[in-house]
């Protein structure tokens, strides 16, 4: 069935639109009342992840309540090491927690490469379901997270300031770290293939901590695992969202992929230069931006789509949006996004 709204599908291929598309990297989520009210009623987290039915409702919520040009399935990137056999638990305000983590060689052979179909199921049951519910109104985004972030996790163990284990295995043991890579890189590519198959519009892959590694390092044991993945996906569009991986961006020109998502660290026009005109941009407001005034809002976000031009851009902020967000400043943004894009081509026809 043919998409009511493409905008966002239009946008990533380099065709023409009648106004920029905006969506929001974790628009599903706390900032939303209605998200709390269904959060509160389960155990935690992952029950939430792991119940299809309802993560396809706070998948949807953003979309009714927020009225962004897409939605992108609930869940986590973490879902990729449980499947492998690496599991998390999601401690509240502290985050996840791995009580195994893989340092050695003896850990790498308690992994396995995961079947989406058969580890994953809950999600890909997820997608078919928020399709069936969205009835084509929006495109739907799939996800996972790049092998390097991911290797941090489960190298690590939780989230750190300096992921000092993980990085140190580079040095110290850079053929385990490609085996793991090797690893999550094969699951990551079934897992996103049968996320297309179930119904995703189009894939991101997430690269949380690009920003870490050396340019050296991201070059050796990030840059290739990404360029395989997005090799490996067909048929909708890819984007690729490396936070502060500035370094790479000329590099990224080259990925088989449709749009790099910005931080709200890197320049525009940079970046446009760096990466050139055959991919889209995605991003970049800062999402501290939304603590200040509606007004304030309206005039920073203009201010962003001129320097971004009406041409190969997806609005978002250059992260995912806080929790403590108040939900109309959040509407503010997208509103402004909207209104500018109606006027400009308004003015141009």
């Amino acid at each position: 069935m043919q998409l009511k709204n493409d905008l966002l599908i239009r946008a990533a291929k380099g065709e023409a639109v009648e106004r920029t598309p905006v969506w929001l990297m974790r628009q599903a989520g706390r900032i939303l009342p209605e998200y709390r009210a269904v959060r509160e009623s389960l155990s935690g987290f992952k029950e939430l992840v792991e119940t299809p039915e309802l993560a396809a409702e706070v998948t949807i919520q953003p979309v009714d309540i927020l009225d962004v040009d897409a939605a992108i399935i609930f869940s986590d990137i973490l879902v990729v090491p449980e499947a492998m056999g690496c599991t998390y638990e999601m401690i509240e305000k502290r985050g996840p927690i791995f009580p195994n983590t893989v340092r050695n060689e003896q850990d790498l052979r308690k992994l396995r490469v995961a079947d989406p179909h058969e580890h994953l199921h809950y999600v890909l049951d997820a997608i078919k379901i928020t399709k069936k519910a969205l009835n084509s109104r929006v495109p739907l985004i799939g996800f996972a997270g790049a092998p390097w972030t991911i290797l941090a996790y489960m190298v690590e163990g939780s989230g750190s300031k300096t992921f000092s284990h993980a990085r140190g295995m580079l040095y110290t043991n850079p053929k385990l770290a490609h085996q793991l890579l090797r690893m999550i890189t094969d699951t990551t590519i079934s897992y996103l293939q049968a996320q297309v198959e179930a119904g995703a519009n189009l894939i991101q892959v997430f690269d949380s901590w690009a920003g870490i590694l050396s340019p050296a390092h991201y070059r050796e044991f990030a840059l290739p695992y990404i360029s395989e993945i997005c090799n490996a996906i067909r048929n909708v569009p890819v984007t690729v969202f490396a936070k502060g991986a500035f370094f790479a961006l000329e590099d990224f020109s080259k990925l088989n992929c449709e749009t790099i998502g910005l931080d709200w660290n890197m320049e525009i026009d940079k970046a446009r230069q760096q990466v050139g005109p055959n991919k889209t941009l995605q991003g970049n407001m800062d999402p501290c931006l939304l603590y200040s005034s509606f007004d304030s809002i309206q005039h920073e976000t203009i201010k962003m789509l001129k320097e971004f031009g009406p041409h190969r851009h997806i609005a978002n902020l250059g992260h995912g949006v806080y929790p403590d967000t108040d939900p109309e400043k959040v509407k503010c943004f997208v509103q402004t996004v909207k209104e500018y894009g109606t006027v400009v081509g308004e003015a141009k026809s």
